[in-house]
């Protein structure tokens, strides 16, 4: 009679092998995925990222009690600071029903404490903001020490640019945040934010 006995050797063999098969078509998956522009969303309830022209990404997502449809533009920068080399600065539009809600300058670290209060009474960060050969001084709310609200002109400025510095103080001394923001797809940006380019 034949033996059906398997060696422990043989059984890890057998089902190693289909996982290994899996992994790599996962993998290469993955891969295929990024090469064409795609980027994985961190935030539960968020399509992956789809291209929005240059170095633009847009994510979708829906409101789950009102079913409002939401689109978040992001753009990262250049360069990393020196307090996180893993985390790169980032702009990020927020937008709902066609309308922009907020568009946020996200540092990747603390930021020094505000500087000034708004007429509101709310604290405010100066920052220096270069768009291509133009600077200014904005002052932006400032968003519990890790975040900085940017008003809707520089932000209909820097859609238009193709440079775009943003220089601030963060715990660490002051850094500058260098983005690219050439290439977006400005009907994109029109119809999820209801935003155009303008000049400086």
């Amino acid at each position: 009679m034949k033996s059906t006995y398997s060696s422990p050797k043989s059984i890890r063999s057998s089902v190693l092998k289909p996982f290994l098969a899996c992994l790599t078509l996962l993998c290469a998956a993955s891969v295929a995925s990024l090469a064409q522009g795609g980027a994985m969303s961190p935030y539960q309830g968020e399509k992956d990222g789809v291209t929005a022209g240059g170095k633009w990404m847009e994510f979708q997502s829906e409101d789950k009690m009102t079913g409002a449809k939401k689109v978040r533009f992001q753009l990262l920068a250049d360069n990393y600071f020196k307090e996180d080399p893993e985390f790169k600065p980032r702009v990020e539009l927020f937008c709902s029903e066609g309308k922009l809600t907020l568009a946020n300058f996200n540092p990747g670290t603390w930021l020094a404490p505000p500087d000034h209060p708004g007429f509101w009474g709310q604290p405010k960060m100066e920052v220096m903001v270069r768009i291509d050969n133009t600077h200014d001084y904005k002052g932006w709310n400032w968003e519990r020490g890790h975040a900085l609200s940017m008003d809707k002109g520089t932000t209909r400025a820097m859609l238009g640019s193709q440079v775009f510095k943003v220089e601030v103080r963060t715990r660490g001394g002051r850094e500058i945040a260098e983005f690219s923001p050439a290439g977006v797809n400005l009907d994109q940006i029109r119809q999820a934010c209801d935003l155009t380019p303008k000049k400086p």
